[in-house]
C-alpha cells in the first residue's frame, strides 16, 4: 500500500493501514518541518493559552496516538513520477492520494495509472462531480490497458485497476451535523439511505429498551471512564462494547445504548429556479407596510366621510376621492364647506403617499437586487446552529443541517470562502467577521443557540470560540472541530471536566475519514462511519461471495458479537427467494430485518456494521509475513 498526502489524514490512513489490516505501508509525505502554533488573540487568550498548556501536556502524556506509523516514509514535496516510481507503485497494490489539493491528486493519479494500470485507485477530491467524471475516465484507462474491466476476476468489491474517489468533508459531515443537532445521536447516509444510530439513556427496572433495527453498542460503563482513554480503544472492559450480542444487552444493566434507527427524508427540497425570487412578504420592510396599511385606511375613511356628507354611491365617492387625492380633480370652491374639507385633506393625504410610494418602489429594487446576496440572522431568531467555518467540511455541514431543516446561522471572515455560494444559495443568514473579534458572536445570536459548530480550520479559533460561547451561555452543547485526534481527545476532557453540566464533543476529521479510505484501499465500499464515543463503528457494502464468514450461513451464525453484524440485504422489487427473502435484480433495494434463519448466498450483497479490526478480519487479506534477514 502507498500512502501520500500532506496532511493528517495521510498519518491517520497509513496508521489505519498498518495497525488494523497490517498491511506493508509506504508514506510519501513532505519533508518533515514543524508548523509554529499560531498565537492565540483576542477577549479569550489567557483561557485559551492555559487550556492549550493543558492540552499539550495531556497530549505529552497520552503519546502521539499513532498505531504504527509506515513501513518506509519517503520525504517528496509533489507526487512526481520519479517520487511514485521510487515508492513502488508499479508493485502496489493500492494507492491513497490525499492531498489537501485536488489538482495535485488528479495529476498524480493519471500518473500512476500509466505507471500500473492494474493499480487500485484512491482519491481524495473535494469537486464531487469532477470526481465522478475521474472515475470513469481512469477505469476506462484501465480496462484499455488491461483488456478487462476494473475489478475484473478480484471476487466482491472494488479490485485491481478499480478507482475510488472520495471526500473526508463528506464522510465527517453526517457526524458532525447530528452532533451538532442531538448531542448523541449520529447519521450515515448512502443513495437515499439514512440511518440514525440513538444513544439511549438505560432502562428503568421493569423496562425494556426498545432496540430499534439492532443494538450497536453498549456506552461505557461510568461517565467518568476510569481507564482514562474516554471510550477509546484503550479503555478496558469498561469502556464501550460495540456489536455486542444478546446476552451481552440483557445483562447489560445501568449502561445506555446505541440503537440503530432507519430514518426517511423529511427535510425540505433544495431551492430550486426560483431561489433568488424572494417571497412577496420580504418586498418591503415592516414599517413600510404599516405606512401603507394607514394610508389605505386614510383613503377609506375618506372615501366614507364623502358618502356621507354629499350621499354619493360608494363607488363614485371613492373614485371622487382618489381624483382629490392625486390632485386631479376640479377645486370645490363653489361646494358646502365640509366638502371643501375633505378635498383639503385628501389632498393632504396624497402628499403623504407619494414619497411613501417611492420608497416602496426603492425597497422592492433593492430586495429584487440583494435576493442574491447574504442574509443577516432575523430578530428573535432562537434555537439555531451557530456554525464556524465555511470551508470544505463547513460546506458539507451546512448543507446537511439545511437538508434536515435545521435553521443554522454562519460565521465566516473570508467573504470569498468556499462555502459563501452555498449560504446564499440556500438563504442562510451569515456573518462576516473574525469570531475572535468582539461582538461577531453575539450578532449571530450565540446567547440563544442551540448548539455551536466550531468547523474553521485553525485550532485556536475554535477553542477561543467554544471558550467564549460558554461564558455567555454555560450550558450550550458545542462541537469542535481539531486537527488531531490526541489533541481532540485531550481537549474533550479538558472540557467536560471544567462544563461538566453541559454537553461537548471534540471531533478529529481525519479519526472520522480515514476508516473508509482504507476500506477503499482495501477493495470495500465504506458507507459511513459512526462514532461511538471515542471508537468508530463502520458501514460496509459487501458482496458475500469469497468470505467464508457469511456465504452458506444464515444471518444469525453470521453475526460474530463485537466484529461484525449483517443488518440489510440488497434485494429486487419482486420476487421471493428461498428464507422468505427477495431475489436480487438490476432495480434493487435494502430490506432490513432479516430473519435469522435467512441463508446468505454468494450472489447476494449486504449491508453490514462493523468494527475497525472485524472489518480487517472479514477482508480475508492474510498478515503480512516478515521476513528476518
Amino acid at each position: 500500500m502507498v500512502v501520500c498526502g500532506d496532511d493528517g489524514l495521510a498519518h491517520r490512513l497509513a496508521a489505519e493501514l498498518r495497525g488494523v489490516y497490517r498491511e506493508q505501508v509506504t508514506l510519501v509525505v513532505p519533508p518533515a518541518g514543524r508548523r509554529v502554533r499560531q498565537p492565540v488573540v483576542g477577549r479569550a487568550r489567557a483561557a485559551s493559552a492555559a487550556l492549550l498548556d493543558m492540552v499539550n501536556a495531556a497530549v505529552n502524556r497520552t503519546g502521539s496516538g499513532d498505531p504504527g506509523g509506515a513501513d518506509r516514509e519517503l520525504d517528496a514535496t509533489e507526487p512526481t513520477e520519479d517520487v511514485l516510481a521510487d515508492a513502488g507503485v508499479e508493485r502496489a497494490t493500492a494507492l491513497a492520494l490525499v492531498y489537501d489539493d485536488d489538482e495535485t491528486n488528479i495529476r498524480a493519479a493519471l500518473t500512476a495509472r500509466r505507471l500500473n494500470p492494474r493499480l487500485r485507485l484512491v482519491l481524495r477530491l473535494y469537486n464531487r462531480r469532477l470526481g465522478q467524471h475521474i472515475e470513469e475516465l481512469l477505469d476506462q484507462s484501465a480496462t484499455l490497458a488491461t483488456g478487462s474491466g476494473p475489478g475484473a476476476g478480484s471476487g466482491s468489491g472494488a479490485g485491481a485497476g478499480s478507482t475510488t474517489v472520495l471526500s473526508d468533508a463528506d464522510t465527517a459531515a453526517p457526524a458532525l451535523a447530528a452532533t451538532a443537532l442531538v448531542g448523541t445521536s449520529k447519521v450515515v447516509e448512502t443513495d437515499g439511505l439514512l440511518l440514525r444510530a440513538v444513544e439511549r439513556n438505560p432502562p428503568r427496572p421493569g423496562e425494556v429498551a426498545d432496540p430499534g433495527l439492532c443494538t450497536l453498542a453498549l456506552l461505557s460503563a461510568t461517565s467518568n471512564d476510569p481507564a482514562g482513554a474516554d471510550g477509546s480503544e484503550e479503555s478496558g472492559e469498561h469502556g464501550p462494547q460495540l456489536l455486542p450480542d444478546a446476552a451481552a444487552v440483557e445483562a447489560a444493566t445501568g449502561r445506555g445504548t446505541v440503537a440503530l434507527e432507519h430514518v426517511s427524508y423529511s427535510g425540505p427540497p433544495l431551492p430550486a429556479g426560483r431561489a433568488g425570487v424572494p417571497a412577496f412578504g420580504e418586498l418591503f420592510s415592516r414599517r413600510l407596510r404599516w405606512s401603507l396599511a394607514g394610508l389605505a385606511a386614510c383613503v377609506v375613511a375618506l372615501a366614507v366621510a364623502l358618502m356621507v356628507a354629499t350621499g354619493d354611491h360608494p363607488l363614485h365617492a371613492t373614485y371622487v376621492t382618489l381624483l382629490d387625492l392625486f390632485s386631479i380633480n376640479e377645486p370645490a370652491h363653489n361646494k358646502d364647506t365640509g366638502r371643501q374639507i375633505l378635498q383639503l385633506l385628501s389632498g393632504f393625504v396624497g402628499l403623504l403617499l407619494l414619497p411613501v410610494l417611492l420608497a416602496a418602489v426603492l425597497e422592492a429594487l433593492g430586495t429584487f437586487r440583494s435576493a442574491s446576496a447574504l442574509r443577516k440572522p432575523p430578530r428573535g431568531l432562537g434555537g439555531h446552529v451557530v456554525l464556524l467555518g465555511l470551508g470544505k467540511i463547513g460546506t458539507r455541514v451546512l448543507t446537511r443541517l439545511r437538508e434536515m431543516d435545521i435553521p443554522v446561522v454562519c460565521v465566516e471572515a473570508d467573504p470569498e470562502a468556499r462555502g459563501m455560494a452555498t449560504a446564499r444559495r440556500l438563504r442562510v443568514p451569515v456573518v462576516l467577521g473574525d469570531v475572535t473579534q468582539e461582538g461577531v458572536l453575539e450578532a449571530a445570536k450565540i446567547h440563544r443557540a442551540h448548539s455551536l459548530l466550531a468547523l474553521t480550520s485553525v485550532d485556536t479559533t475554535n477553542l477561543e470560540a467554544v471558550l467564549y460561547a460558554r461564558s455567555v451561555r454555560s450550558r450550550l452543547r458545542v462541537v469542535l472541530r481539531l486537527y488531531d485526534d490526541d489533541f481532540a481527545t485531550a481537549v474533550y476532557r479538558t472540557l467536560r471536566a471544567a462544563h461538566p453540566g453541559a454537553l461537548t464533543r471534540s471531533r478529529s476529521v481525519t479519526h472520522l475519514a480515514a476508516p473508509s479510505f482504507a476500506g477503499a484501499m482495501m477493495g470495500r465500499q465504506i458507507l459511513g462511519a459512526i462514532p461511538v464515543e471515542r471508537r468508530v463503528l463502520l458501514f460496509a457494502a459487501v458482496e458475500v461471495a469469497g468470505h467464508p464468514q457469511l456465504e452458506g450461513k444464515t444471518v444469525g451464525e453470521a453475526f460474530r458479537a463485537g466484529a461484525w453484524r449483517v443488518l440489510a440485504l440488497e434485494v429486487s422489487d419482486g420476487g421471493r427467494g428461498e428464507g422468505g427473502a427477495p431475489e436480487r435484480a438490476r432495480e434493487s433495494r435494502l430490506v432490513w430485518e432479516l430473519p435469522d434463519t435467512y441463508v446468505l448466498r454468494g450472489s447476494d450483497r449486504v449491508v453490514l456494521a462493523a468494527t475497525r479490526r472485524g472489518l480487517a478480519e472479514l477482508l480475508g487479506r492474510r498478515a503480512r509475513q516478515r521476513t528476518d534477514v
